[in-house]
C-alpha cells in the first residue's frame, strides 16, 4: 500500500506550485499561513498529515462564468466573472465581492484561502469564499453600472443561497452594486433573504457596516498597543488607501486620540503634520465619496502637503496599510523600521510582501496580519446575517458591543498562540488559531 507523503512547509507547496503554477498571489498567501502552521501540525499527531493540507489548499469549488452588458451606447461588451467556494466546514461560504480590472483567479483564491481563516478567527459559523469580476465600475454610468450586476448576479444566483453561500462587497462593489445584485437575486429567487450582506439599512443592512472593518482594525490596535504598555493617546500613525476602510480607520483613530499624518490613493499621499483634523477627514471622505476625486485635490480644501509615492517614507510609530495587496515592499519596511515604527497592521488583503512581512517581525515590530486585524468587516456581515434571520434589528451601540468582543477574542487568541518570549508573534498566532478551528472541523467531517 502507498504511504502518505511526509508533511513539510516544502511538500506542501510545492503540490501548489505543480497544481497552478501561476498562482503567485495564492502561492504567496498560501507560504504566509503554512510557515507557521506546519511545523505546529507536525508536532500534534491529531494534525500531522499530508492528506489534511493536500485538502486544505484546494478550494472545495471554483465557478467561473461569462457576464455580458451593454453600454449606454449600446456597444455590447463581455466580462469574466468568478466564485471561488474555498471551505465550508464551519459554515456556508462568506466573502467578497470584488470588481476591478486586475481581478483573476489567483488573487481569488488568495482572497478565498485568506477569508477561511479570517472567518475562523471570528468564532463565527462561516466558512471561507470569494468572488467577482474582471469590470471596472470607474468612470461607468449607474445604468451600466446596473445592467452588470444585474448580468452578473443572473448567472451566480444559482450557486448562492442563505445557507450555501453569502456574498458581500470588496472593492468596488459598494453599497449601490450590493442593491442591484440583491435585487436581481430576489426576482430570479423569488425570496427575500439574507444572501448577500452590506444592504442598505432600508431592506435589511446591519448599521455599522460601512465602518466595521476600519472600526475593527482600530480595536485590534488598541487592545495590542495597550498589551505592549503604551497608550493611543498622540501616537502617530501612517494611514494609506483613502476608501472605506481608510477613511473609517482614520475617523476611529482620530476618536482615540491618535495622530494620523497620511492618507493616500494610486498617484500619490497627503501630509499633514499635526494630523488630520475631523473636519480634514470629512472633506477626503466627501471628495473621494461623492466626487470621485484625487487625493491630490486636497490641497486645494485644507492645509496638506502632497507627496507622489508611498507614504512609508514619514516617521511615525504605528502604520495602517489599507489600499491593496502588496503595497508595502521589503525597501518600504526598512525605511519604516529605520524611522522608529513599532506597529503595523494590516487593514488591506496581504498589503505587506512576504519579505517584508518577514522583515518587520524580525526586527521586533508587533506585525498583525490582515486575517487578524482586517475581520471587523465579516464579523459584521455575520451579524447582519443573525439580524436577517431573527427578523430583527439591532441599534449601532449593540452592534458596535459585538464588535469590540470579537475583535478582543481574536487577540486572545493571537496572544495565545503567538507568545514568543515577551514578544507576541501575531503572524504565528493568528494562523494556528484560524487553523486548529477549521482543522477539527475537516476532521471531525470525515475529511470533507
Amino acid at each position: 500500500m502507498k504511504s502518505e507523503k511526509e508533511l513539510t512547509l516544502e511538500s506542501v507547496m510545492d503540490l501548489i506550485r505543480k497544481r497552478d503554477p501561476h498562482q503567485e498571489e495564492f502561492r504567496q498567501a498560501a507560504s504566509e499561513v503554512l510557515q507557521w502552521v506546519i511545523p505546529f501540525a507536525k508536532s500534534t499527531d491529531k494534525y500531522n498529515s499530508y492528506a489534511l493540507f493536500e485538502r486544505l489548499t484546494e478550494a472545495e469549488r471554483i465557478i467561473q462564468f461569462r457576464v455580458p452588458w451593454v453600454t449606454d451606447d449600446g456597444i455590447s461588451m463581455t466580462n469574466r466573472g468568478y466564485r471561488v467556494q474555498f471551505n465550508s466546514a464551519l459554515g456556508p461560504y462568506k466573502g467578497g465581492l470584488r470588481f476591478h480590472p486586475d481581478v483573476n483567479l489567483s488573487i481569488l483564491k488568495f482572497l478565498a484561502f485568506e477569508q477561511t481563516f479570517k472567518n475562523s478567527l471570528t468564532g463565527l459559523p462561516l466558512g471561507g469564499g470569494k468572488g467577482g469580476a474582471d469590470f471596472n465600475p470607474k468612470g461607468r454610468s449607474n445604468s451600466e453600472i446596473m445592467g452588470f450586476c444585474q448580468s452578473f448576479m443572473t448567472e451566480l444566483h444559482r450557486h448562492i443561497g442563505p445557507a450555501t453561500d453569502i456574498p458581500a462587497g470588496d472593492i468596488g462593489v459598494g453599497s449601490a452594486e450590493i442593491g442591484y445584485m440583491f435585487g436581481q437575486y430576489k426576482r430570479l429567487s423569488n425570496t427575500f433573504n439574507g444572501v448577500l450582506t452590506g444592504k442598505g439599512n432600508s431592506f435589511g443592512g446591519s448599521l455599522l457596516r460601512p465602518e466595521a472593518t476600519g472600526f475593527g482594525l482600530l480595536y485590534f490596535v488598541e487592545e495590542m498597543i495597550n498589551t505592549a504598555g503604551d497608550q493611543t493617546k498622540d501616537m502617530t500613525v501612517l494611514i494609506s488607501g483613502s476608501g472605506n476602510v481608510a477613511q473609517h480607520s482614520c475617523m476611529k483613530a482620530i476618536e482615540m486620540g491618535m495622530k494620523v499624518l497620511t492618507m493616500s490613493d494610486s498617484d500619490g499621499y497627503i501630509y499633514v503634520k499635526g494630523g488630520i483634523t475631523e473636519e480634514q477627514l470629512e472633506s477626503v471622505m466627501e471628495l473621494k465619496n461623492e466626487k470621485k476625486g484625487r487625493i491630490s485635490e486636497c490641497t486645494d480644501l485644507f492645509d496638506c502637503e502632497y507627496h507622489e509615492g508611498t507614504p512609508w517614507s514619514v516617521e511615525a510609530t504605528l502604520a495602517l496599510p489599507c489600499a491593496t495587496q502588496n503595497e508595502l515592499n521589503e525597501k518600504d519596511a526598512k525605511r519604516l523600521v529605520d524611522n522608529g515604527l513599532k506597529y503595523l497592521a494590516e487593514g488591506a488583503n496581504m498589503p505587506c510582501t512576504d519579505k517584508a512581512a518577514a522583515y518587520l517581525i524580525e526586527n521586533g515590530i508587533r506585525f498583525v496580519p490582515g486575517k487578524a486585524a482586517n475581520a471587523g468587516g465579516v464579523s459584521v456581515s455575520g451579524l447582519e446575517m443573525t439580524q436577517n434571520a431573527m427578523r430583527i434589528k439591532w441599534d449601532a451601540d449593540r452592534v458596535d458591543k459585538e464588535l469590540r468582543n470579537i475583535m478582543h477574542q481574536i487577540h486572545e487568541q493571537c496572544t495565545t498562540y503567538g507568545q514568543d518570549g515577551e514578544n507576541i508573534n501575531y503572524e504565528k498566532g493568528a494562523a494556528i488559531a484560524g487553523f486548529i478551528t477549521v482543522a477539527d472541523a475537516m476532521i471531525a467531517q470525515g475529511g470533507v
